[in-house]
């Protein structure tokens, strides 16, 4: 049978897949020195890097090496970090870099600075989303290692300082190679997304002192993701002053050691009990000067009113006069209108027609109750109505 003839596309193909799965290599250091420098219009840069012993080819694409141009320059000694591809058109190995620090740097350092600069650039250490402390909390979580020393002292602060708090500790491993995922476990487990009434008011997280090594758990992704979404604020105490770690970054509040944190989380409960003792003074001060006012305007007034009150009688015996002057104008004034309105009807009903009734006259009414004067107004035929004093009844004409 003979051999099978595979295409050259397919054998780079499968070398770069098989290359970008190894998981060493997607995720490497390497240290040289640059040539062949190339910044093409794009943005994008190709070098090589290369030492005594050989030379990659590699590609510093714009979207990564925006703030670190700075540092690439012909024949610069740096180490780079990044992940080996094959170039499969030219069918040669390529390293896609995404940072690079200065050789000398160390590669811890460089992986630090390295993460910091990445989460930087997705908002995780912005200043807008830091969050205040609350200022008297009632319960007070603690994640760090139940060995070291850090949890002694934060439980002797804040016994000193509040009483009052009660702590809600989860111990866990705080280096070693699964320290970073134990860390940001606990962190998660204290405050339950689902449970907020399990919730501490306030969070610190960290350990002593130590080593970089001792401490590159807290500089670990999932410890700073974790911080980052706690929903409880955080404060970050991670070995002596000096140390700053990424996740003393993310967190709304970094402490240079426990027992600081601690101090930060909890106030004083002297200072506190002093600051109520002022303000229950400052209250009473307030009141007795209040009090004081009240009764200097009492007594203002009561010598106003006492000063008054020969006016005041004054005016209620002139009221009375008034009021019977009123009285006697209205009653003289009703009797004048009831003799108007009397003589006024005498003369309406003298005036009337009904009243000539009376006398024996009678009133002659034609068509639509029109009044009759004449006999000039009537026809032989015409009905008319006559009105007597006490009724009245329908009639014909009969003659001219």
């Amino acid at each position: 049978m003979p051999p099978e003839v595979r295409p050259v596309w397919q054998l780079l193909r499968y070398l770069k897949v098989l290359v970008e799965q190894d998981r060493q290599l997607s995720d490497i250091w390497v240290g040289g020195e640059v040539s062949n420098l190339t910044l093409a219009s794009s943005g994008h840069m190709y070098f090589t890097l290369k030492d005594s012993g050989g030379a990659i080819r590699c590609v510093f694409f714009r979207q990564k090496n925006m703030g670190q141009r700075e540092r690439m320059e012909q024949g610069a000694s740096l180490i780079v970090h990044g992940g080996i591809s094959v170039y499969e058109q030219r069918g040669e190995l390529q390293m896609i870099v995404d940072f690079v620090q200065p050789a000398g740097v160390g590669a811890l350092a460089a992986e630090y600075e390295r993460r910091k600069a990445r989460f930087e650039a997705e908002g995780l250490f912005a200043p807008e989303r830091k969050r205040p402390l609350p200022r008297f909390p009632r319960r007070i979580g603690v994640v760090t290692s139940a060995q070291g020393a850090a949890f002694h002292d934060i439980q002797t602060v804040l016994a000193r300082r509040w009483p009052l708090a009660s702590i809600v500790f989860l111990p866990t491993p705080v280096q070693g190679d699964d320290a970073a995922v134990a860390i940001a476990e606990a962190i998660r487990a204290i405050a339950p997304r689902e449970r907020p009434e399990v919730w501490p008011d306030v969070l610190i997280v960290g350990r002593g002192g130590g080593s970089a090594e001792d401490l590159w758990a807290f500089n670990e992704e999932p410890v700073v993701r974790a911080v980052f979404g706690c929903p409880v604020p955080v404060v970050s105490a991670v070995g002596h002053e000096t140390d700053i770690s990424l996740a003393d970054l993310v967190a709304d509040m970094r402490a240079p050691t426990p027992s600081a944190a601690a101090e930060l989380v909890a106030p004083d409960r002297v200072e506190v009990m002093q600051a109520i003792a002022s303000m229950r003074a400052r209250h009473h001060q307030r009141l007795a000067r209040d009090l004081d006012a009240a009764r200097e305007r009492v007594a203002r007034h009561q010598r106003a009113f006492a000063h008054a009150l020969p006016d005041v009688a004054r005016l209620r015996r002139e009221l009375v006069i008034h009021s019977d002057r009123m009285r006697a104008a209205a009653a003289a004034a009703t009797t004048r209108a009831r003799q108007s309105t009397t003589h006024t009807l005498s003369r309406l009903q003298a005036l009337s027609p009904l009243a000539t009734l009376d006398r024996g006259y009678a009133l002659v009414s034609g068509a639509g109750g029109r009044l009759l004067t004449s006999a000039a107004e009537v026809a032989p035929g015409d009905r008319v109505e006559i009105r007597w004093r006490d009724g009245a009844r329908p009639a014909r004409v009969e003659s001219p």
